[in-house]
């Protein structure tokens, strides 16, 4: 790959700020970083310590800099030092956003902002996100929203350039497809037995166990389970506020339904899955869903937020809070006749026309490019 760099020039100075450091987000800038260094750009990364140890942004040639999430004056005098010699700061979130508006206060440097998803909130908190939104969207110089939806709303909150830009999945999240004509192999045979899904169907959510992940519909969507066949198993990866909350109903309705915490081989866990299910109430491009539809592995998602543009006619779609529809998608992927290969290639298909990591980085430096070429 050749660089971006002229001869005899200085390289572009850029420093990306991640805020809570989502799975999604925390990828994305180590993907980004390590394309933008590629083509010798000069990369710092500003994350909490534990992101950076989790993501290795100095693996891949990007300075890492230990940044609190935190909007208190000390973390953002530190951000604002950090950005003293920078050509471009670019922010990943709302919050890491709002850090970085406060720290270029009063400087030229263009701030261009990806908003990955919506933060959910309800009341007064509702009330303060969306002024908190406002303030960055009229900031920045470029919003680049993951999804329609986002770029519609980063529009509604006076954005002055707001931009469709996907955010790729890397390859190093996408599971292997071990669907194929000869079945499972040993080690998955191994892993299924250690979920339990050892001569019935397994189905796979992945996500914090958090109220808008739709949690607590999908398991009332496993009692309509009970009247197939063979009773699907349901397996949760993920750790949050409402274990106890869902531990509790699974053992008091006898639910079909495992919580296994949050584990480090999900694409492994997903890759020997039967289907795939995404419950929430609002996503942007869902990781699951996508790692799901590149592994061949079929999905079940609610149609909210970005997702149907996701998908397309790759996925059984269903509206979200509705527990029945849910529960019949999941049955007919199981139970009719070919479905599961025709979703399988639809899947693969559908992953196969979205961007590439490649074509991700090059879209965001063309941005750089128009702000600070002069």
């Amino acid at each position: 790959m050749s660089s971006h760099v002229p001869h005899g020039q200085t390289p572009l100075r850029t420093v990306q700020v991640l805020g809570g450091g989502s799975a999604g987000s925390s990828a994305h800038v180590r993907s980004l970083a390590a394309g933008l260094v590629a083509r010798g750009v000069r990369v710092t990364v500003c994350a909490p310590s534990e992101v950076g140890r989790a993501y290795g942004f100095g693996d891949v040639g990007a300075r890492h800099v230990p940044v609190a999430r935190r909007n208190d004056p000390t973390t953002v005098a530190a951000l604002r030092a950090i950005c003293a010699d920078a050509d471009l700061v670019h922010a990943h979130g709302l919050n890491a956003a709002v850090r970085a508006v406060l720290a270029l206060s009063g400087r030229r440097v263009p701030l261009v902002v990806t908003w990955h998803t919506c933060a959910p909130s309800e009341g007064a908190r509702a009330r303060v996100v969306r002024l908190l939104e406002r303030r960055v969207a009229r900031t920045a110089a470029v919003v680049l929203g993951a999804s329609s939806d986002l770029v519609d709303r980063a529009r509604s909150r006076g954005a002055r350039d707001a931009r469709l830009a996907a955010v790729a999945l890397p390859v190093s999240r996408v599971p292997a497809a071990v669907h194929d004509a000869d079945g499972p192999d040993r080690l998955h045979q191994k892993a299924r037995a250690e979920l339990g899904a050892v001569g019935r169907p397994l189905v796979m959510a992945v996500g914090s166990l958090d109220e808008h992940r739709g949690y607590e519909m999908l398991l009332d969507a496993t009692r309509a389970w009970q009247r197939l066949d063979v009773v699907p198993l349901l397996v949760i990866a993920g750790e949050g506020p409402l274990r106890g909350l869902l531990q509790r109903r699974i053992e008091d309705e006898e639910l079909p339904v495992r919580l296994v915490g949050r584990r480090d081989d999900v694409s492994e866990l997903l890759a020997v899955a039967d289907v795939a299910v995404v419950a929430s109430r609002w996503e942007s491009r869902s990781v699951l869903a996508q790692e799901a539809l590149r592994a061949g592995v079929p999905l079940v998602a609610c149609a909210v937020g970005g997702t149907p543009e996701l998908v397309g006619d790759a996925a059984e779609l269903v509206p979200y809070g509705d527990a029945g529809a849910l529960a019949e998608a999941v049955a007919r992927v199981l139970e009719v006749p070919g479905r599961r290969e025709w979703l399988r290639e639809r899947g693969l298909a559908q992953a196969a026309s979205w961007p590439s990591e490649d074509e991700t980085v090059a879209q965001v430096l063309s941005v750089y490019d128009e702000l600070t070429q002069t």
